[in-house]
């Protein structure tokens, strides 16, 4: 008899009736994923401090709590890791103490004002500090003084306003303007000191490691968003002398900025583009200021695909992350003089997938990611060697793993796609292929285009409420994510390739992707859909109105109609609409005294075109891609007739979904609206059926196989179990225990209340183990009762719903005590009807892909040989504070196992 103890070990999973198979991704399974973000390491590089995020369903939104990691510690082969923070609220920005003795950390407990702080010795959290106008961006200038980011405190004028609850918004009102400021903080004095005086608001205070040098960026304008005039202020502050001096006046829009161990410098991004007045997309180029000198140089990268500013200060240079299409490729930078050497890092395996998230501050440790579009990612961390002049990472090892209940479920398989596009330039993309794909045979494709359009698809996982292909591929069909002409990580003249050509390139790379799947025989021509946000929603559009015989179904969330609007309405929709389309909407533009690009790019004007289903989304409060183009976009279709159209409403929300229930509402509503007419699988939700009602359990047990009444399954005339299939390569299981007829059928000497056909038989370990020796006789399979690691796994399953079927909990009505337990025996013997009920009385749970019924309670029962049972009879009492042990019994129920293999 084959033994599976291993698997039931490690897989058996139990879960309500509810949840999903084991394999099958879900939208709560994406939205859950965890990851490491917000990573630092100590000063004596033992500890890395790090975030996680977090589901509060509670107040319906995401958190995250602080972690905790000590390097020198080791459990397993990882370094330990130590959860610092839980409960309701969200935890982050951790920063470790210069003397690394304590750990520092926000909140928004307490409305997000206070400063708090553990002692790395153990304790609970202390409250260091209440900053009543906020507190951001918090670093140290020395061992006992922070530098902190916030305001001055409300003027009589907003004082005032609030008293008389006058909520009237004055549009980008310069005179009343909240101006954010860098403060000090002493830790020992409790004093905080104004350490900036600027007119305008901090948009970046960054200081160096020794506390001396600070650079700030000031926003000059209200309107800055949304026409990008004027440009920032940039100063550099001398904090030990008191004095500041504006700089990089010859450089636009620039970030990133990191100082370098020797404070000799810092390096910094700025943005390069054809359009700078309009400060238009493109990328951004890594410069190096010399602080002695007051000196800038520009890093020669040389690289074909320009830089997008991804860099880390490492030792005597940078980590550079060059862009590389859908990959990325990591390189050293080694300053040498007024001059930098390129090294590119090796990773092996993982090159071309390496996400640094953290150096330590003598850049001899990195702390790095590594994932696939198909791969969850991995964690780890290695040294930084210099050996003859090479950077070398060393002694890399998975320092935590995350997600192991998602990678049980296994991905599809994915992989970067090349075509042809737009002027025959070669355009890539993710394509992800249907779970169980067979070569040769042709399957629906999903057209998911991201956002940007300066957004890129990479290599890499990116599962998220807005883009979900595993689940789209675990329903059968193909999905690309095309990077068109306009995607970043391509160098400059890819990206700026769309201006004042915008649709045309994009749809036609596209178009020419679906052609090659299609010709590759990957792909039914007839079986196309369309999906994306924001931009990948204008995209969508525009693809239906050009091609209305294409697509099958499009999903449109968040995107523009028309652009006539758009230019006034969007939050940055001046510099936006002037980059791409050329001037403003009252433009006079050949011979007209308007600007026709508005009219003749926007897809409101032609919708009457569009004859494909269409879902909409869209967020009330969004500013990015106005919420009322939802609306436009809606009217049109709604009018028109000539296509299905939803359109879903957001209340509150921005242009990104953030609440959870609304993130969940918006993938099941796409993946019904997909289903419906890519698949042509209608749905058969009914809003006045609840799942898990009377009515649920009678309709799933009507499923089951059943004789005039009599559940079992006929085999050569005599009536048997049914089992199912709960893992397809090892076991079926029995969808029931043995029932009392199911019995009979084998000793007719068996005898019990005619009403009493479906009740589970209780019988000694003897019979059972004769009944399956007569079963396997007539089937000619291989039936067994369970064995010890398989009843182990079902038992500490059944404890947790024992409670909810039919035991002593489920008689007495309420939650019942030990104590209560003692004084309720008295009734238990005055009763002398019928304890056990008939199999299926109670919701099933799931055994991998089995539905199976009655584990928590009803007869407990049998397995291995010696009498022993898992579960609980009727009169046993589930307490849930106790370990589950299994027990031998006189006379049990039992539940049949089928080895398929």
């Amino acid at each position: 008899m084959k033994s599976i103890t291993i698997l039931f070990s490690i897989t058996f999973l139990i879960t309500p009736y509810a949840v999903s198979a084991q394999d099958s991704w879900m939208p709560e399974d994406i939205l859950g994923t965890e990851s490491v973000s917000g990573l630092i390491f100590s000063p004596d590089h033992t500890m890395m401090a790090w975030t996680k995020r977090k589901m509060i369903k509670k107040k319906d939104r995401y958190g995250s709590d602080v972690y905790l990691t000590r390097l020198s510690v080791l459990e397993n082969g990882k370094p330990v890791t130590i959860q610092m923070t839980q409960g309701e609220e969200s935890n982050y920005s951790p920063l470790f103490s210069r003397d690394g003795k304590f750990l520092y950390f926000l909140s928004s407990r307490e409305e997000g004002n206070k400063l708090w702080r553990f002692n790395l010795l153990g304790g609970e959290p202390e409250e260091i500090q209440t900053f009543k106008e906020g507190i951001s961006s918090i670093s140290w200038i020395d061992s006992s003084t922070l530098a902190l980011v916030s305001q001055d405190g409300k003027t009589l004028y907003e004082t005032q306003i609030e008293e008389k609850k006058d909520n009237v918004v004055v549009v980008e009102d310069s005179v009343h303007w909240d101006i954010d400021r860098v403060y000090s903080f002493d830790l020992k004095t409790k004093i905080q000191k104004r350490l900036t005086t600027n007119q305008y608001p901090v948009s970046n205070a960054t200081i160096s490691q020794d506390g001396r040098w600070m650079i700030t960026s000031l926003i000059r304008s209200r309107h800055y968003g949304s026409d990008q005039h004027p440009d920032p202020w940039y100063f550099l502050h001398d904090l030990s002398a008191g004095t500041s001096e504006r700089i990089l006046t010859d450089h636009q829009v620039n970030g990133n900025f990191q100082f370098t161990p020797d404070h000799q410098g810092f390096y910094f991004t700025s943005l390069r583009s054809s359009d700078m007045e309009w400060n238009g997309s493109g990328v951004r180029d890594i410069y190096y200021f010399d602080l002695s000198g007051r000196q800038v140089t520009q890093v020669p990268l040389d690289w074909s695909n320009d830089s997008e500013g991804d860099f880390a200060v490492a030792g005597p240079g940078i980590l550079v992350s060059l862009p590389n299409g859908a990959t990325n490729k990591l390189a050293y930078y080694r300053k040498q003089g007024t001059s930098w050497v390129r090294q590119m890092l090796d990773f092996g395996s993982m090159n071309d997938h390496v996400d640094v998230q953290a150096l330590s501050e003598d850049g001899t440790k990195m702390a790095y990611s590594y994932s696939t579009a198909s791969k969850l990612p991995e964690y780890y961390l290695a040294d930084l060697l210099e050996t003859n002049g090479q950077l070398l990472n060393s002694k890399p090892m998975e320092w935590i793993r995350l997600n192991d209940g998602l990678r049980k479920k296994g991905t599809t398989q994915s992989e970067v796609m090349t075509w042809k596009g737009y002027n025959d330039d070669v355009v890539d993309g993710i394509l992800y292929y249907p779970r169980d794909y067979q070569l040769g045979r042709a399957y629906p494709l999903m057209v998911a285009i991201h956002g940007g359009p300066t957004g890129v698809d990479m290599d890499a996982w990116r599962e998220r409420w807005s883009y979900y292909p595993q689940i789209l591929a675990q329903k059968g069909a193909f999905i690309l994510m095309p990077n068109y002409h306009g995607s970043s990580n391509h160098g400059l003249a890819f990206i700026e390739s769309i201006k004042r050509n915008y649709y045309t390139p994009e749809l036609a790379d596209i178009t020419r992707g679906i052609d090659m799947l299609v010709s590759e025989g990957k792909v039914h021509r007839d079986s196309l859909g369309a999906m994306g946000w924001s931009n990948g929603a204008i995209l969508t559009t525009m693809l239906t109105v050009r091609y209305p015989d294409m697509f099958r179904v499009a999903c449109a969330g968040a995107g523009d109609v028309n652009w006539t609007s758009d230019f006034g309405t969007c939050s940055f929709g001046v510099s936006f609409d002037e980059s791409y389309f050329g001037g403003a909407p009252w433009d006079d533009v050949d011979g007209k005294w308007y600007n026709e690009t508005y009219i003749a790019q926007s897809p409101l004007f032609e919708i009457e075109k569009i004859r494909t289903p269409t879902l909409i989304f869209h967020g009330s409060e969004d500013r990015s891609v106005p919420r009322d183009q939802g609306w436009e976009y809606y009217r049109g279709l709604q009018q028109v007739g000539k296509a299905p159209v939803r359109f879903l409403w957001f209340p509150g929300q921005p242009h990104g979904l953030q609440k959870i229930t609304h993130q969940l509402r918006k993938m099941n509503e796409e993946i019904t609206w997909i289903e419906t007419y890519l698949w042509g699988k209608k749905s058969d939700k009914n809003e006045a059926f609840k799942e898990g009602s009377p009515l649920d359990l009678a309709l799933k047990k009507q499923k089951a196989d059943q004789q005039d009444g009599v559940i079992g399954t006929m085999l050569d005339k005599t009536l048997v179990p049914e089992v199912v299939t709960a893992f397809s390569d090892s076991i079926a299981i029995g969808r029931f225990e043995v029932t009392n007829a199911q019995f009979q059928a084998f000793d007719s000497k068996y005898q019990f209340p005619a009403s009493q056909a479906n009740f589970p038989a209780v019988v000694t370990i003897s019979q059972a183990k004769y009944y399956l020796l007569w079963l396997i006789k007539l089937s000619g399979k291989s039936y067994r009762l369970p064995v010890e690691e398989e009843a182990k796994a079902l038992q500490k399953k059944a404890i947790a719903i024992g409670a909810k079927e039919n035991t002593l909990n489920y008689w007495a009505g309420y939650d019942i005590t030990p104590a209560d337990m003692q004084r309720l025996q008295s009734k238990l013997e005055s009763y002398s009807g019928t304890w056990y009920k008939e199999v299926g009385s109670f919701p099933a749970v799931k055994i991998g892909k089995a539905e199976i019924y009655d584990l928590g309670g009803n007869a407990a029962e049998y397995f291995g040989r010696t009498g022993m049972t898992y579960g609980f009879d009727v009169k046993d009492y589930v307490d849930p504070n106790e370990p589950a042990v299994p027990v031998k019994r006189e006379k049990a129920g039992f539940r049949v196992v089928l080895d398929l293999k």
